[in-house]
């Protein structure tokens, strides 16, 4: 479902962000696939540093459908981007891959707190988080992060999601299915 990134599916990759659908809600807009390589390079040498966490999605057959990273990383906090190539839109793999690497986050990585910012009009996209029962919006109850992302042209909701409400979710999710 997720795998650490790597060069090779770099060419898949740029060619469903560059979809019109796609581009304008992609964290890391490139003009040409030189500077995707380059910005993947770029990633992997954070992560090696510690201050971002970045994964390929992959659909069933192991094919490369988007990405989703952790950024910002500081005092086991960090920023979530993810974006899916408009084929796959709808078909459960933004769910699947959340979380996914939420339990690699919180459980191997040790993050605490991961923020969500969401366009206002990016409809799709707030329809994906609000599904997710872990998931909480934080406009009010943590306002000095919804301030700090809102001084931009854009217009944010932000959401977050902490360790403990995930991993209690998740054995909520377990003893439903074992049931």
């Amino acid at each position: 479902m997720i795998k650490k990134r790597d060069l090779h599916e770099c060419h898949s990759l740029y060619n469903l962000m560059m979809d019109p659908v796609v581009f304008p809600y992609v964290r890391y807009k490139c003009q040409s696939y030189e500077e995707y390589l380059f910005m993947t390079k770029q990633l992997i040498v954070e992560e090696e540093q510690g201050t971002c966490i970045s994964r390929t999605i992959l659909n069933e057959m192991g094919h490369p459908i988007g990405t989703i990273d952790l950024y910002n990383i500081d005092n086991q906090t960090g920023f979530l981007a993810t974006w899916i190539g408009a084929p796959y839109f709808g078909k459960g793999y933004n769910q699947r891959a959340k979380e996914s690497f939420f339990a690699e986050l919180f459980l191997e990585h040790h993050i605490e707190t991961i923020y969500l910012k969401v366009r206002k009009q990016n409809i799709r996209s707030k329809k994906a988080v609000e599904k997710l029962q872990y998931v909480k919006l934080g406009n009010d109850i943590k306002q000095q992060v919804y301030k700090s992302i809102n001084n931009t042209q854009h217009s944010y909701d932000l959401y977050y999601v902490e360790r403990s409400g995930f991993l209690e979710s998740s054995e909520d999710m377990q003893h439903v299915i074992a049931t």
